[in-house]
């Protein structure tokens, strides 16, 4: 049976890691499900629980620089900027990894995925345990990733041994991906450290968000299918108001997320107003669980433009809603 931890109870936690077990566990991004990073009978119960495809990598998280060593091969001194810089913090990179790491850890992949999380729960975990975790989003593969407690407890209870309760998230979003075991820096994954503050550090980086379905995923969110609740989700460019009167038409039960200054018809029972970027950053995985337990007809979203965090929040819309947009033609 799954345990419910409080943060006073994190030792019960560590002393699980070490002993190859599961536990969830709070970070400022999101939940994650945790595993030691170097025990590969350990990693395999991550993809049991989640359901999750083999050769999507996992991120590893630490508390010191010193396990740093064991996991990668060298540290570029533009890694090293990042670190001094961003963390503890959402920022997440991938450089060429040790024997040590197990492939299973890295997807087949020869880099490893490293980041070392702000939250202090996540932190005093990973330090206890004296073990680097492996750590995805503590959901079922493909839903929305959980920023309370009670969401991991609605994917994992059962399949899982502990989940430790720390609150709610900070960030709402998963970790920004940057790769930097090539010659360019490479965004994988926008997050909470934005595009803009990266090229302010490093100057020129390249985006890839997407990868082949015959190509191997360098960072987890590329690939599959991710973010996403069962109802159905459009995500609207434009003509917001005017498409919330169609679909209220047309649905009995119509959910909607978008911005303060939008005009929600009152046949919309199910409703998330936000009054910045980063408070629909924070909301947005939450609203949709909790929508979902209401079965909507349909989810509509507010589109939002590419700067600071909302790329972040654009990259986990589109690929929530599968794509499916709604723009009205000039």
């Amino acid at each position: 049976m799954t345990k419910l931890l409080t943060i006073e109870q994190l030792n019960i936690g560590a002393d699980i890691l070490k002993n190859g077990g599961l536990v969830a566990f709070p970070t400022e991004t999101v939940y994650g499900l945790g595993a030691n990073a170097l025990d590969e009978n350990a990693v395999k119960k991550i993809f049991e629980a989640k359901g999750r495809p083999a050769d999507n990598p996992l991120i590893v998280h630490i508390s010191d620089y010193e396990i740093l060593n064991e996991l990668v091969t060298e540290i570029p001194e533009k890694a090293k900027l990042l670190m001094e810089k961003f963390w503890p913090g959402p920022l997440t990179i991938i450089l060429n990894k040790t024997d040590k790491v197990p492939d299973i850890v890295s997807g087949g992949l020869n880099t490893v995925a490293v980041r070392m999380p702000k939250n202090p729960v996540a932190l005093e975990l990973i330090k206890t345990s004296k073990v680097p975790v492996a750590a995805p989003s503590a959901n079922t593969s493909g839903k929305p990733s959980p920023t309370k407690a009670q969401y991991v407890v609605d994917d994992m209870y059962g399949k899982i041994d502990a989940i430790i309760d720390g609150g709610n998230c900070e960030v709402g979003l998963e970790s920004t991906v940057l790769d930097m075991s090539g010659t360019t820096p490479k965004l994988l994954r926008p997050g909470g450290v934005t595009f803009e503050q990266l090229t302010e550090v490093l100057g020129e980086i390249s985006k890839k968000f997407e990868c082949n379905d015959n190509e191997k995923p360098a960072s987890p969110g590329m690939k599959y299918k991710h973010y996403s609740p069962d109802a159905k989700v459009v995500v609207v460019k434009n003509d917001f108001e005017n498409y919330i009167n169609k679909c209220c038409e047309k649905y009995e039960n119509v959910a909607v997320i978008c911005y303060g200054d939008i005009k929600i018809n009152k046949k919309c029972k199910l409703k998330k107003v936000v009054n910045s970027s980063l408070e629909y950053a924070n909301v947005l995985f939450s609203a949709m669980r909790d929508f979902d337990k209401q079965h909507p007809d349909i989810i509509l979203a507010q589109d939002v433009d590419d700067t600071g965090i909302n790329l972040a929040i654009k990259n986990r819309l589109y690929r929530c809603c599968g794509y499916n947009f709604y723009e009205k033609s000039n």
